[in-house]
């Protein structure tokens, strides 16, 4: 690991100057992902920025109909915090199947989602729920803010604040994990919106994507019988010693219906 320097801000606006300041700095949540690119010098940031004492980042609300949650809120506080239990089960059931117990008390909403592995939970449910990610500047939907394997709209600069996650009537996630990493090897979260049924799938491609033939046939009957003739087209999807784009593409259409059936 190359030597660095290492900031700790105490406010949002701090961490941005800094960043300013120093275009090869990189912003440190928990640490999960940076830190292990880093050891293997894949990531050699001249100053890492620790926002773990910038308080406002770490929250959880209700704003209206929408669940509002600090980027620098842990994967573990997600899972068992009681306003998301009762506002946003899936969400709670979600953090709670991320990686172990380590990486739960240590990875950060915020740092799950500026990282955008294609094979992480979070970005599944962002994109089916219709989230909006807060910045330090602005506010991104989440069809705008995942935008390539590990890259998003973030300017290098920029701080996300927490994130916005509508509730919805009803909601929930299956996923295929990776035996080690827990990774998923296909994710899907299944929303029943107020707009119709919303449908998102991570781990089976180079980018969480929405799934519209699921959701057409969602919206004409809510239930895991109405995806029996579905299929989806492998061509796109990941081929790797875990699993090839075609049994990606089965399991996807397997776990909604899994997800519909929780729902039942």
């Amino acid at each position: 690991m190359e030597r660095f320097d290492y900031r700790r801000p105490s406010s949002v606006a701090e961490a941005c100057a800094a960043l300013r300041a120093d275009p090869d700095a990189r912003i440190v949540a928990g640490g999960m992902s940076l830190l292990p690119t880093m050891k293997l010098g894949l990531a050699t940031p001249s100053c890492l920025i620790d926002l773990c004492e910038v308080a406002e980042l770490n929250k959880i609300a209700i704003d209206g109909n929408s669940l509002v949650i600090g980027a620098m809120t842990c994967h573990a506080d997600v899972a068992r915090d009681p306003l998301v239990r009762a506002h946003l089960p899936a969400l709670a059931a979600l953090a709670g199947g991320i990686g172990d117990v380590q990486v739960r008390y240590r990875g950060t909403l915020g740092g799950a989602l500026a990282n955008n592995d294609p094979a992480a939970d979070y970005p599944a449910a962002a994109l089916a729920l219709g989230a909006d990610i807060v910045t330090d500047r602005r506010t991104l939907s989440a069809s705008a803010f995942f935008t390539d394997l590990f890259e998003t709209a973030l300017d290098v600069d920029e701080v996300v604040v927490a994130v916005r996650f509508p509730c919805p009537r009803r909601a929930a996630y299956a996923k295929l994990p990776h035996p080690a990493s827990r990774y998923a090897i296909a994710g899907v979260f299944v929303a029943d919106t107020a707009d119709g049924p919303r449908v998102a799938v991570t781990g089976a491609g180079p980018l969480v994507f929405r799934a519209p033939a699921i959701e057409a046939a969602l919206a004409g009957s809510f239930a895991a019988s109405a995806l029996a003739d579905v299929t989806l087209n492998p061509d796109d999807l990941n081929d790797d010693p875990y699993a090839s784009a075609e049994y990606r593409a089965h399991q996807v259409v397997v776990l909604a219906k899994r997800a519909v059936d929780a729902l039942a």
